[in-house]
C-alpha cells in the first residue's frame, strides 16, 4: 500500500482551482496530516473517504483555515491560502457543510435503519437492546425524535451497515475518489476502479487482511 499520492496535475486546458502541496497540519504542535498532495479542477467533485480519525475533517478544516499548518502550501488559484484568515478564505469562496447526524428527517425510524442496512453481527433487535427507545419509535419520522435519539439513530445507522457499505455509497458521488490512512492519501484516481475490486478497497479503508 502506498503511503503517499503523487502530485496531481490538472489537465493543461483546465487551471487548477484547489492545491495541496506538500502540507503538513494538525492542532496546535499536533500533527494529523502528513505530506498531502492534492489537486482539484474548477468545478470538480471529489469523495475522501476512509476510516474514523485518519484525518478527512483535519483535511477539510485545513482547507477552511480551522488548523495549525506546519508544512507545505495551499494555493486557491494563484492566491497562496496560507496566511489568508478564514473569514477571507470564505469571502473566496470556501465553503464547508459539516456532517452532522447522519439521519434522514423525512423518513421514518425503521425506514433510516433499513436504509443500507447489511447482514452481519449487528440487526434490529440487537441494536433495539442498545437503544430501546428507538425500538419504541419506529413509526416516528427522524424530525421527531429528540437530539439524543436522533444520535442513537446515526450510531445504530452506522452499526447496521459496514464501512465497505459507506464507502461504496461515497464512491457513487464522484467519479474520483481520493482514500485517507493515518493522515496521508494512499489512494487518488478513479471510483470506478475500486468499484470493480472490492478486495482493494477494503485493504485500502482498513477493513480487508
Amino acid at each position: 500500500m502506498p503511503t503517499s499520492a503523487p502530485s496531481i496535475s490538472a489537465a493543461p486546458a483546465m487551471a487548477e482551482a484547489l492545491v495541496l502541496r506538500h502540507v503538513s497540519a494538525g492542532y496546535g504542535e499536533t500533527v494529523v496530516l502528513e505530506d498531502v498532495d492534492l489537486a482539484l479542477a474548477p468545478g470538480e467533485s471529489i469523495s475522501v473517504i476512509g476510516r474514523n480519525g485518519v484525518g478527512k475533517t483535519t483535511l477539510l478544516a485545513t482547507v477552511m483555515g480551522h488548523t495549525t499548518l506546519h508544512r507545505g502550501e495551499m494555493m486557491l488559484g494563484r492566491v497562496s491560502l496560507n496566511r489568508v484568515p478564514v473569514f477571507r478564505r470564505a469571502r473566496h469562496g470556501i465553503g464547508w457543510v459539516p456532517q452532522e447526524r447522519e439521519i434522514f428527517p423525512s423518513l421514518s425510524v425503521r425506514e433510516n435503519l433499513e436504509v443500507g442496512a447489511r447482514p452481519g453481527y449487528w440487526t434490529q433487535e440487537r441494536v433495539f437492546e442498545l437503544f430501546p427507545n428507538l425500538g419504541t419509535r419506529l413509526s416516528n419520522m427522524g424530525s421527531q425524535l429528540s437530539g439524543g435519539e436522533q444520535q442513537m439513530l446515526s450510531i445504530a445507522r452506522a452499526l447496521l451497515t459496514t464501512v465497505e457499505q459507506n464507502s461504496r455509497m461515497a464512491l457513487a458521488f464522484s467519479s474520483r475518489t481520493v482514500i485517507m490512512d493515518k493522515g496521508r492519501i494512499v489512494y487518488d484516481g478513479a471510483s470506478a476502479a475500486l468499484s470493480a475490486d472490492p478486495e482493494r478497497l477494503a485493504k485500502l479503508i482498513g477493513v480487508g487482511a
